[in-house]
C-alpha cells in the first residue's frame, strides 16, 4: 500500500519527538458562520470520488475534501439525501489518504453511503486554535457540514471514524458537539492528548509549527482548554452512542515485516523503554496508551465500547483491519 509523503513526515515527527521527549522526562473554540464558504472547484477524479475544493474563512486557506459518492448519487435529485459516513485522516490531513491506502471504494457495505474526507492543515489537530485560524473543527461542522446538505446529497444521519489524529477528531467532534454524530470509531487515535501534552507540543514544532501553544495555550495554565478539547476528559459525552476503539502495542503485528526493527532513539531509554517494553514503534505505543485510557474512563461511566487493543505498529493495514471490524456498528447506527 501506497504511504502519502505527508504521512510518512508526520509518523517520523511523532516517533521522532517523542523518544526526544521521553529521554528529558524520564531523566531525574469558538463557532464561525458557513455563510460564507464557497466551493472554489469541483472535479471529478473517478466514476465514485468527487473532490471538492473549498475557501475557508475559518481556516484561512483553501482547503480539499473527497466525496466517494452512493450508487444514484450523480442523478440525484435536490431532495434527495444519503445518510453520511466522515471519515478523518491523520495529522497530515490528506484528503487522500484514506482512497490511497485502505479499501474504502470496494467495499459493498458503502454503496448506499456518502462518504466525506476533509482535508485540514498539517498538525491541525481538529480543533479552533486559540490563534484564531486554523479554526479545523469550524471548518468542518459549521462550514462543510452544512454545505454537503445544501448542495451534494448528505443527510443528517451522521456516524464519524478516523485514523490516527483523526481518531482522536472522531470522538472530540461526537464529544463536543452531543447529538451531531450516531456513532464514533477511532483506529490508532491519540485520544488522551493532555496526558502526554510535552509530546503534543514537540512533534507539533518538529513538523513546522513555530508556536504551538498556539494551538491550546499551555498545558498548565491552559488545563481547563486542553481538558475541554480531550476525549478522556470528555468521555461522558460519548456514553449515549456506540463507539469503537482500537489500537496496536507498538510490537510487531500480523503485518509488519519479520525483520522491523525498533526504533533506536526508544530504545536508548531504559526507564521508558520499560514502560512499552515490546515495542517497536514508539507512535503506536502512545496511541494505544491513550485509546486503552479513554476505553477504561468509558467503562467507568458505564459505557460499553467495542474495543479491539492488539499487537501492531501505527500503519494502513491495521487501519483497513479495524475499519473493516467497525463498519456493522457504524452502519446499524446509521
Amino acid at each position: 500500500m501506497r504511504y502519502s509523503t505527508r504521512f510518512r513526515r508526520l509518523c517520523t515527527a511523532i516517533t521522532l519527538v517523542a523518544g526526544v521527549v521521553a529521554a528529558v522526562a524520564c531523566a531525574p473554540g469558538s463557532e464561525r458562520s458557513a455563510a460564507s464558504v464557497r466551493v472554489v472547484s469541483e472535479q471529478r477524479v473517478d466514476d465514485r470520488i468527487v473532490d471538492l475544493v473549498l475557501d475557508s474563512p475559518s481556516l484561512g486557506a483553501e482547503a480539499a475534501v473527497r466525496l466517494i459518492t452512493p450508487q444514484g448519487w450523480s442523478d440525484r435529485v435536490p431532495q434527495r439525501r444519503w445518510p453520511v459516513l466522515y471519515l478523518l485522516p491523520g495529522g497530515d490531513g490528506d484528503h487522500t489518504g484514506w482512497t490511497a491506502d485502505i479499501d474504502v471504494t470496494e467495499l459493498p457495505q458503502l454503496r448506499d453511503v456518502l462518504v466525506v474526507v476533509p482535508g485540514m492543515p498539517m498538525f491541525g489537530f481538529y480543533t479552533d486554535w486559540r490563534a484564531g485560524t486554523p479554526a479545523v473543527e469550524s471548518f468542518h461542522l459549521d462550514e462543510l457540514l452544512p454545505l454537503l446538505e445544501r448542495g451534494y446529497g448528505a443527510g443528517d444521519h451522521r456516524v464519524i471514524a478516523g485514523v490516527s489524529q483523526g481518531g482522536y477528531g472522531a470522538l472530540a467532534y461526537a464529544a463536543r458537539r452531543p447529538g451531531l454524530f450516531r456513532a464514533a470509531a477511532s483506529y490508532s487515535g491519540w485520544l488522551h492528548p493532555r496526558q502526554r501534552a510535552d509530546i503534543v507540543l514537540g512533534a507539533a514544532r518538529f513538523v513546522g509549527i513555530d508556536d504551538p501553544n498556539r494551538i491550546w495555550g499551555d498545558p498548565i495554565r491552559d488545563r481547563t482548554t486542553w481538558e475541554a478539547h480531550d476525549p478522556y476528559h470528555l468521555a461522558g459525552n460519548l456514553t449515549a452512542i456506540p463507539v469503537f476503539l482500537s489500537s496496536g502495542d507498538g510490537s510487531p503485528g500480523e503485518f509488519d515485516p519479520p525483520d522491523l526493527q525498533r526504533d533506536p532513539l526508544f530504545g536508548e531509554i531504559d526507564r521508558c523503554a520499560t514502560e512499552f517494553p515490546n515495542a517497536v514503534d514508539l507512535t503506536e505505543s502512545v496511541m494505544h496508551e491513550s485509546t486503552r485510557a479513554v476505553a477504561d474512563r468509558l467503562r467507568q461511566l458505564g459505557a460499553q465500547p467495542i474495543v479491539h487493543l492488539t499487537s501492531g505498529t501505527h500503519s494502513p493495514p491495521y487501519w483497513q483491519r479495524e475499519l473493516h471490524r467497525s463498519l456493522p456498528m457504524l452502519l446499524a447506527a446509521l
